[in-house]
């Protein structure tokens, strides 16, 4: 059933949008999105901003395996992810998901899979900078890389 599939990494922002545009399909009833968006805490510690990175090709091989799963798994029509990486401030949008299907249980089981998902199994990590002036990188679960800082 899945028409279309998508998933980018960005080193702009994130057309919100336009990702909605891409999602319609005449036989959808409904369209799901999660917005992840860089927040001033972590943790018990003030955070100032975040840079993310990424390894590139696995990234987008691993992203664009998550939404061909999810197609098979849910049903939906159209899937799409897309990941920001380089420096992002308090505030900024740092991924978006959305999955469209013919009812919101499938579209909204499959948006919740993704993201999960792509924060378990693609590798982009983040450099938390703290208001102490320290920084520590976190894989995508959140999971201190070599104990952080």
């Amino acid at each position: 059933m899945l028409a279309v599939m998508r998933f980018c990494l960005s080193e702009t922002p994130i057309d919100v949008p336009a990702e909605r545009a891409a999602l319609a399909h005449p036989a959808a009833g409904a369209l799901v999105a999660f917005e992840g968006w860089v927040r001033d805490h972590n943790a018990g510690r003030a955070v100032q901003r975040l840079d993310y990175q990424a390894y590139g090709a696995l990234a987008q091989s691993q992203g664009e395996a998550i939404l061909a799963e999810a197609g098979q798994r849910f049903g939906v029509r159209k899937v799409a992810c897309v990941h920001r990486v380089g420096r992002l401030e308090i505030g900024d949008l740092a991924v978006w998901a959305g999955a469209s299907a013919d009812h919101r249980d499938a579209a909204f089981a499959a948006c919740r899979w993704i993201i999960d998902e792509v924060k378990r199994r693609v590798p982009i990590w983040k450099n938390e900078h703290y208001a102490d002036g320290a920084s520590g990188w976190l894989h995508p679960d959140d999971t201190p890389v070599h104990g952080g800082s």
